[in-house]
């Protein structure tokens, strides 16, 4: 499982979203699944109807201590608030630029054999004799300890396109490593 984002097993095994840095004029898509774009939607409304007032009333109570030079409540609330809103914009500019994916190979227009986003693969990693399911998804919905890895690491680029049945060779960032695993079948 540490494969298949490329990483040594001491590496920091935070989302993919969290370690990509986030462009706020997103100029490509952003693929989701219908259940992730949900999540975002949802945590961006929680942002602005929960989150934004509760920091507002707590930079208005910090103001009315007095002197706001030494306050560290008012420091610490205006530092929440700069958080919060960066996190509405980052979000916003995610769902604007949004698309969704069909998930499984229920898809009508996906071809069966060929593995694509949305689709849960099982393979066989041949070096470790492993077999393992992975969906793959966009990179905001990476996650490896869901076993859902992004169409744009290193395990994901070499399944998508591919067909079931065929051995793919997994290459690693900086060419580090390479494995081979065997695409044993689409999982519904």
């Amino acid at each position: 499982m540490i494969k298949a984002f490329g990483q040594s097993p001491n590496a920091d095994y935070k989302t993919a979203a969290s370690r990509k840095k986030v462009d706020f004029n997103m100029s490509e898509k952003v693929l989701l699944t219908e259940e992730g774009y949900k999540q975002l939607q949802e945590r961006l409304n929680h942002l602005k109807d929960v989150e934004r007032p509760a920091v507002v009333e707590r930079i208005k109570e910090a103001r009315g201590q007095g002197d706001l030079s030494e306050n560290a409540e008012y420091d610490a609330a205006r530092n929440e608030q700069g958080r919060i809103e960066g996190e509405i914009v980052e979000l916003e500019a995610k769902l604007k630029a949004a698309e969704i994916i069909k998930t499984g190979a229920n898809d009508a227009k996906k071809d069966k054999d060929i593995i694509s986003v949305g689709m849960k693969v099982k393979i066989l990693d041949k070096e470790l004799d492993e077999e393992d399911v992975y969906e793959i998804v966009g990179t905001t919905e990476a996650d490896i300890n869901k076993n859902r890895i992004s169409n744009e690491c290193p395990l994901g680029r070499a399944l998508v396109g591919a067909k079931v049945g065929k051995t793919v060779r997994v290459l690693t960032p900086e060419k580090a490593d390479e494995y081979d695993v065997k695409i044993i079948a689409i999982v519904e």
